[in-house]
């Protein structure tokens, strides 16, 4: 067995090492593919894979058991006996396969661990600014890419956005930072790495289904808080964010800066109404430093209060990357939001038509809601065990029409009737969910209304993921009523 501290760099002795990767998809594969380029002893165990990624996994020669049973799978664990398994983000902890590793004492890594170990591919080492938070990350970690990249700097974003992180590494890119989105599923099974820049940007109910409790998934969050060298981000308004940020780990060393869609006080970035200002990466308390104004968002047609916070946190963690005042007006006026967040789709004859399928939790839809006055809403889905009551109750008032969709609607319509009594609700029953949803929304808009998918649920009980139900709903609302 090999001594796993050893292993601190791309040029140490892999090959001693014996390598169990758990899970196929888009990390899983990374892992596989970097273990093998490492030259690690390598076995691949996964309850399914793309034929891509078995074809892949054939022609590199790697070993691998795809879809056998758990018994097989414990016979191969106790033959091929591993020094460490890395695991998939998708893994639950209480997973049968991951705890009979546990319990034979393998030590269970992420790719984060095994990426920070092997992050001087190229000779030197990238920074990395990492990122999460229940609501916003993606973005955050988009603008912060375009700030940087706009500012001359090799970013790339990566992790949980799409783009594996060992990926990254190993491009031949050479990038000189890594901005890392990384969700809860990922750092609750990381042990170690050190950012320069962390930040949580809010933590609310999620995927409590997945951690068991609110107070675990708030865990997982603040490990990103652990080691940062530089800056430590926090959300000036959520307090959960600031506590865990106070509780973290080897962070004495690290400035602490907080955001805000307000005016800022001293170590904090916010807005002074039109203006994005720093009052954190200044000279003297009583200083602060111009970084942007609403105007430079130009590519952004809806401009919700969310959104501010989230340039705001965004500013925080590329100043403490060293980018300068004068550099994040220009990246902010590339920066244009993905599909399906706050995506203004069609106006027509007064009405709104926005797609923000991404708010997969209320956490989200708050956000959504919170940007517009009178709303049909169209809810529901997979609700991962949280509860509606809360984001019901605090927009009552603006919830002119409730369409709800999905599965699990039980809580959604109980929520509406004790809170929210004098919402007209729907219910779709048809397997042409949108088709449905839009041709109701029609016949009960009107002028000065927002027909919003927000569905502060998620999404697999009727589309494949969040961007087919955005895709669903957009195309169902331009074949009803055209382009304008």
């Amino acid at each position: 067995m090999t001594d796993l501290d050893l292993l601190q760099s791309w040029n140490s002795d892999w090959s001693k090492t014996k390598f169990l990767v758990f899970g196929l998809g888009v990390s899983g594969f990374a892992v596989a593919d970097t273990l093998q380029e490492l030259d690690a002893q390598l076995l691949v165990i996964s309850d399914k894979a793309t034929d891509e990624n078995r074809d892949m996994l054939e022609v590199l020669g790697i070993a691998s058991s795809i879809g056998a049973s758990h018994a097989a799978n414990l016979e191969m664990l106790a033959e091929f006996a591993p020094d460490v398994l890395v695991v998939s983000p998708g893994i639950r902890p209480d997973n049968e396969f991951l705890q009979a590793a546990l319990n034979r004492s393998v030590t269970v890594w992420t790719d984060f661990d095994l990426a920070w170990r092997i992050r001087d591919k190229w000779g030197f080492s990238s920074q990395w600014l990492c990122i999460t938070g229940t609501n916003g990350k993606t973005t955050v970690t988009q603008m912060v890419e375009t700030i940087m990249r706009s500012a001359g700097i090799r970013a790339v974003a990566c992790g949980n956005i799409g783009y594996s992180i060992l990926d990254a590494i190993r491009d031949p890119a050479e990038f000189e930072a890594l901005v890392v989105e990384m969700s809860s599923f990922q750092l609750h099974h990381t042990n170690y790495f050190e950012p320069l820049v962390s930040a949580v940007l809010n933590v609310a109910d999620d995927h409590l289904d997945w951690h068991g409790s609110f107070d675990a998934y708030a865990a997982a969050k603040g490990k990103i808080y652990n080691n940062t060298k530089a800056v430590c981000v926090y959300n000036s308004r959520d307090e959960i964010s600031f506590g865990l940020m106070k509780k973290s780990e080897n962070t004495t060393q690290a400035q602490a800066v907080g955001f805000t869609r307000f005016t800022p006080t001293p170590n904090e970035i916010g807005w002074v109404e039109d203006i994005l200002v720093d009052r954190a990466f200044v000279d003297t308390v009583d200083y602060a430093d111009e970084l942007a104004t609403i105007g430079d968002l130009k590519k952004i047609p809806v401009i919700s209060p969310h959104l501010l916070e989230n340039v705001a946190a965004a500013a925080a963690i590329v100043r403490a990357a060293g980018v300068q005042p004068a550099e994040i007006a220009a990246g902010l006026g590339n920066f244009k939001l993905d599909a399906h967040r706050i995506q203004l789709v069609l106006e027509k004859d007064g009405i709104q038509w926005v797609d923000d399928s991404k708010a997969t939790n209320p956490h989200a839809a708050d956000a959504a809601l919170s940007s517009f006055d009178s709303v049909v809403w169209v809810v529901g889905g997979l609700l991962k065990g949280v509860d509606m009551s809360e984001l019901i109750a605090k927009h009552s008032a603006k919830l002119k029409t409730a369409i709800i969709i999905g599965k699990e609607r039980h809580q959604v319509l109980a929520a509406l009737a004790q809170h929210s009594p004098g919402t007209q609700v729907f219910e779709i029953e048809s397997d042409l969910v949108m088709e449905s949803v839009v041709g109701i929304a029609s016949s009960v808009a009107s002028s000065g209304d927002t027909v919003l998918l927000a569905p502060a649920a998620a999404s697999m009980d009727q589309f494949i993921d969040y961007a087919d139900r955005g895709n669903s709903f957009q195309a169902a609302v331009l074949k009803e009523h055209g382009n304008g």
